[in-house]
């Protein structure tokens, strides 16, 4: 048994393209298959090369909204980027270690990584930009600071979703705590964080950003013990960036306004 097949008008063929399209979920198809069409008679394309542009223009943007969606479900901020950072005002961070981070290798592996340095010296900016590329590679990203984090913990615990919540970041790629030492964390607090850092032991990957170093002493965990056991965790495997004590804000406001001057 054989099927007709009736010639179709040009505009016939468009209209047919556009509801194709549609109801396949094809927006980018849709929204090229008259430029395409167009160069394809004009390049001579062969059948195979037309179909062929189209379907990677396609694949390339639904991987662009897929990691738009990763980066948006990553709770950022603001935007940063690697390339954003300069090295040159603050000489501390080593461009070979930030570049080999931007794999993603250690992601991959479940290792930890801690920034530790003052205030302004470029932790969050690297965090959310090591961040936000490992969303663009594919990985479930999720950023907090850990005020935030425990005081969602502490709301869970007393609503009876503890153990939800914990699960719930458990199963984030990459969890990035930010803003860690800034706040002195009493010892229910400290215990919830510790649980969240349990649940992901060894099995994914956390980076935290601190701007007190990992010493004998705390102020941010009272409790000696449970301090010692949450470095534990966060060190064990880990890269550590000292990101040094100088403002990386205020030395490239510097040398920004150096660099108008001449």
């Amino acid at each position: 048994m054989t099927t007709a097949h009736h010639a179709l008008t040009a505009q016939a063929s468009d209209a047919a393209i556009d509801t194709a399209c549609r109801l396949l979920r094809l927006p980018t198809m849709r929204a090229q298959a008259a430029d395409t069409i167009a160069r394809a008679e004009r390049e001579g394309l062969s059948y195979a090369g037309f179909l062929a542009e189209l379907l990677m223009a396609e694949c390339e943007d639904r991987d662009r909204r897929r990691a738009e969606r990763r980066i948006r479900a990553a709770h950022f901020p603001r935007e940063k980027s690697l390339r954003e950072f300069d090295y040159r005002v603050n000489p501390n961070v080593d461009p070979a270690v930030i570049h080999n981070l931007a794999t993603c290798e250690w992601i991959a592996k479940g290792y930890p990584l801690c920034l530790i340095g003052d205030s302004g010296t470029g932790k969050s900016h690297l965090l959310i930009a090591l961040g936000t590329a490992a969303a663009m590679a594919g990985y479930r990203v999720r950023y907090t600071t850990a005020a935030a984090l425990v005081n969602e913990l502490v709301e869970a615990a007393d609503d009876k979703q503890l153990g939800k919540t914990i699960a719930r970041y458990g199963r984030a790629d990459l969890l990035e705590i930010d803003e860690l030492g800034y706040l002195e964390l009493d010892r229910r607090g400290a215990e919830m964080l510790f649980q969240v850092l349990t649940e992901r032991e060894e099995k994914s990957s956390m980076a935290i950003a601190s701007n007190e170093a990992f010493t004998g002493g705390s102020r941010t965990f009272t409790d000696p013990r449970l301090c010692a056991a949450i470095v534990d965790r966060l060190t064990f495997n880990a890269t550590l960036i000292e990101t040094g004590t100088e403002s990386y804000r205020l030395a490239r406001s510097k040398a920004r306004k150096s660099g108008q001057a001449n």
